[in-house]
């Protein structure tokens, strides 16, 4: 069936219609006047060019605001249920082009507490370890020290209950429901917990004395959340969130999304070299059944996880893709060939993360947010 997709907080399926989905959420496309406004704060980023940064929310707001002196704080997070993967990096990598070309303060929400409730197999000392554990990749992605503050929810639960309770009292269980397809057999919990995902929104405010305006960096497929936190927002005297939305990391075995349930599908940030080479070799791709074939026909990297990748994430230069796209086409380039390409930069760029990441240990206690 066209359009049979499903994309919410906690589950993606299908084909997803990018464009259909601005129409479902009710959402804004980036588009050239902002993308021309944004190039005037600094360099675009490879992600806005390339329309992975696709969505937002109230964006045009946010900057008349910071052009009137009012600066913003970012904020966004992690559910943190297993090892990160580079879908997981992405809106994070993103999120520090931001702090570094605004001199934003970051809010980092670990939802521990989130896992706990929606995952049957998890236990609640499991999630709060994770939590920590992915806290080492945020950290190795090189956010400033004195600008971000990681919340692990239940350390901090003291913090955030009274902004939840406040945010809870606004939203009725039919619009939990209408937004987030729960019904009868939801635990309470899960129910009540987009009230505490809402709070770091306005925790700046209450933090800082004054309304502070707030842009949250997320996938896509978190925005359900932050509808619900936009439309109590001004109820409470806050100002509503901006957004913005990247599309989905896709998965190496050709969906639109890595999927920590395939973990062939997908590259963990503790992955070995000779897993990485072994995942990537097995990759789907657009090429042709032989290699004479593929030589004669071209290939397709519009389908192709191994492109899709260096679109994303790894190849900085338009250009180079451009051409790697265009030879790919031409049939001047092999699968083999890209496969390698993309393994040794994966490999180069695990290698330096992984060993931030071990230094990050040392680090915890200036990032991890305390709260009486």
């Amino acid at each position: 069936m066209e359009g049979d997709f499903v994309v919410t907080p906690w589950q993606v399926t299908g084909d997803i219609d990018y464009d259909q989905l601005i129409q479902r959420f009710g959402t804004k496309k980036v588009d050239q006047a902002l993308l021309d406004r944004l190039a005037g704060y600094g360099p675009l980023h490879p992600m806005l060019r390339r329309g992975v940064v696709y969505s937002q929310r109230d964006m045009e707001w946010l900057l008349d605001l910071y052009d009137k002196g009012v600066k913003f704080s970012l904020y966004t997070g992690r559910g943190p249920s297993g090892n990160t993967h580079l879908g997981h990096l992405m809106p994070w990598i993103f999120c520090k082009y931001l702090q570094d070309t605004f001199g934003a303060p970051l809010y980092f929400q670990m939802t521990d507490d989130e896992k706990f409730l929606f995952n049957e197999g998890l236990s609640l000392e499991d999630t709060y370890q994770k939590a920590m554990d992915n806290a080492l990749d945020v950290i190795a992605l090189g956010f400033d020290p004195d600008k971000t503050k990681i919340i692990i929810d239940t350390d901090c639960i003291r913090t955030l209950y009274p902004l939840s309770l406040k945010v809870a009292k606004k939203v009725t269980f039919s619009t939990a429901k209408a937004v987030f397809g729960f019904d009868n057999s939801t635990n309470i919990g899960s129910i009540f917990f987009t009230s505490v995902q809402s709070a770091p929104a306005f925790l700046p405010s209450v933090l800082e004395g004054r309304n502070v305006p707030i842009l949250i960096p997320c996938g896509i497929d978190q925005d359900p959340h932050f509808r619900v936190t936009r439309d109590v927002a001004e109820s409470l005297g806050f100002y509503k969130p901006a957004l913005l939305h990247t599309k989905m990391f896709p998965g190496l075995t050709g969906g639109d999304k890595m999927s920590s349930s395939v973990p062939d599908s997908t590259i963990y940030t503790t992955d070995t070299a000779k897993v990485v080479r072994r995942k990537v070799g097995n990759a789907f791709t657009g090429g042709a059944v032989s290699a004479e074939e593929q030589r004669k026909t071209g290939g397709k990297p519009e389908v192709c996880a191994v492109f899709k990748y260096q679109y994303y994430l790894f190849e900085p230069s338009d250009q180079a893709l451009d051409d790697l796209a265009d030879r790919c086409r031409k049939g001047d380039v092999l699968c083999g060939e890209c496969k390698k390409m993309l393994s040794d930069r994966l490999v180069h760029f695990l290698e330096g993360h992984q060993r931030r990441r071990e230094e990050a240990k040392s680090q915890l206690g200036r990032f991890i947010m305390r709260c009486e």
